[in-house]
């Protein structure tokens, strides 16, 4: 059994360990950020590459569904406003941090843009929209009055250039101080529900994440049924019983 937080190793990358009891030989690091690391039993092994996430102890890897988003205040841009945001403020609703690497590119207002399109449908399910870039809230402003599709975005756009939510989400890139294409799908009590990063050049759909959101919030209230591929609400779902297994 793992131990608790507070027996985790802490090592600064994995390049640095040549073998944690037992765990295969670790030749080159995903990231540069390890944290405490909770009771789980799977185990991963390296890739082809010998690349391993490092959130492990004794190999073990942390999945970050079910932890709960941490205590944090930072500084935002809001529809034409300076103003703050604490986690406190998010609670008792649900939430999308939606990491993003940088403002003044490419990609990225492409997404902000789309996601500001479709921003009545989340909040129609009692949804908020959290952008998140390691940009300064000066820089989001600068960005809204100088690029139309931006400025016509109406959720909070979060600051955080001191790495804080990046870090906790497991998504900077710490050599190049900017985010990989982070989206967490986070329930009304603070604690994450679903999640899929990509790599800084591929973009993302607000329709799946619309549909992710759709599915976590039917199987929150449904406890005992669970969501095929492709559910949408109205699709038929499943009520997991050993009469089913092999006939699915």
């Amino acid at each position: 059994m793992a131990p608790s937080n507070g027996d985790a190793p802490q090592v600064n990358c994995a390049s640095e360990v040549s073998r944690i009891e037992g765990t295969p030989l670790l030749r080159k690091c995903v990231s540069c950020v390890f944290w405490p690391i909770r009771d789980v039993s799977s185990k991963q092994k390296p890739n082809k590459t010998g690349e391993i996430n490092h959130r492990l102890w004794k190999g073990t890897i942390m999945s970050l569904i079910g932890t709960e988003v941490t205590d944090f205040t930072v500084n935002a841009y809001h529809d034409g406003e300076l103003t703050t945001v604490s986690k406190q403020e998010t609670l008792g609703r649900w939430a999308i941090y939606f990491f993003y690497p940088a403002d003044f590119s490419f990609v990225c207002p492409t997404e902000l843009s789309a996601l500001a399109d479709s921003y009545n449908e989340f909040t129609k399910r009692n949804c908020e929209i959290y952008s998140v870039s390691e940009d300064t809230e000066f820089v989001h402003d600068a960005w809204a009055q100088a690029t139309p599709t931006i400025a016509k975005i109406k959720y909070p756009m979060l600051a955080d250039p001191a790495g804080k939510l990046a870090r906790f989400f497991d998504v900077l890139n710490e050599d190049m101080g900017e985010t990989y294409r982070g989206v967490f799908v986070v329930d009304p009590q603070g604690f994450i529900r679903s999640y899929t990063v990509n790599d800084m050049s591929i973009g993302r759909n607000p329709d799946e994440i619309l549909r992710t959101l759709d599915a976590a919030q039917f199987v929150a209230e449904h406890g005992d049924k669970v969501c095929p591929a492709k559910w949408k609400p109205g699709d038929d779902v499943i009520t997991p019983d050993a009469t089913l297994i092999g006939k699915i």
